[in-house]
C-alpha cells in the first residue's frame, strides 16, 4: 500500500496490498478497501464502507456510510453519493441510512449523483452529470437528469448496437451480447 503523507488513515481501517491513497484523503477506521485500488486526491471513506478490489476513485469523491463498491468499479471526479433520502438538520437520521450497491465493473462519470438506496448493475455505465434515482440494470447506459436509460454497453464500456436477431458485438473485445425482451443484456461469448 502507498499512502501520501497528507492522507489520514484511522486505526482499524483495512486496506489491501497495492492500493494507493493520494493527497488529503481520509479513510475512517471501520472502512474496508480491497487490493490494487486507487483513491485520488481528497477522497473520504466512511466507517461502514466496503470497496472491492481494483476500484478507481477519482478526486473529490466522498463514500458515506452505506456505500458498497464491488470489484473493478470506476468513480469519476466529484461523483456524489447520498446516504439519507430525507435529510434534515434538525432531525438527524444517522440510523436511517439507505444502502447503495455498485456492482462489479460499473462506471460512474464525473459529477454524477447517485441517490441512496439504489443498485447499479454489473458493468453499467452512468454518463457524466447524470442523477441516478432508481436501480440500474446490468450493462445499461444511463444519462440525464433524472437519469434515464439511453442504451446498452459491453463489459469494456463500448456502446452496443443490436441487430434484428437481438445480438451485438463489442467493437473492442469482439464479445457477443444478446438483448432479452428489450430489458436485459447477457454476454454469450
Amino acid at each position: 500500500m502507498y499512502c501520501h503523507a497528507t492522507a489520514i488513515i484511522d486505526a482499524g481501517a483495512q486496506i489491501g496490498d497495492g492500493t494507493k491513497i493520494w493527497h488529503f484523503c481520509h479513510v475512517m477506521g471501520g472502512a474496508r478497501i480491497g487490493t490494487n485500488c486507487t483513491l485520488g486526491q481528497n477522497v473520504y471513506v466512511a466507517n461502514q464502507v466496503v470497496v472491492g478490489n481494483g476500484v478507481k476513485i477519482q478526486n473529490n469523491v466522498s463514500l458515506f456510510d452505506g456505500v458498497n463498491l464491488e470489484d473493478d468499479v470506476f468513480c469519476g471526479p466529484s461523483v456524489v453519493f447520498t446516504n439519507v433520502r430525507t435529510p434534515r438538520s434538525a432531525h438527524p437520521r444517522r440510523k436511517s441510512y439507505s444502502f447503495t450497491i455498485v456492482k462489479k465493473g460499473a462506471s460512474i462519470g464525473a459529477n454524477s449523483t447517485i441517490v441512496c438506496g439504489v443498485t447499479l448493475g454489473e458493468h453499467s455505465f452512468i454518463a457524466a452529470g447524470a442523477v441516478v434515482t432508481k436501480d440500474v440494470p446490468p450493462f445499461a447506459l444511463i444519462a440525464g437528469v433524472p437519469g434515464r436509460q439511453i442504451g446498452w454497453v459491453s463489459e469494456a464500456g463500448m456502446t452496443l448496437h443490436f441487430d434484428e436477431s437481438s445480438h451485438a458485438r463489442c467493437p473492442e473485445t469482439k464479445q457477443v451480447y444478446k438483448l432479452i425482451d428489450q430489458k436485459f443484456v447477457q454476454r454469450i461469448s
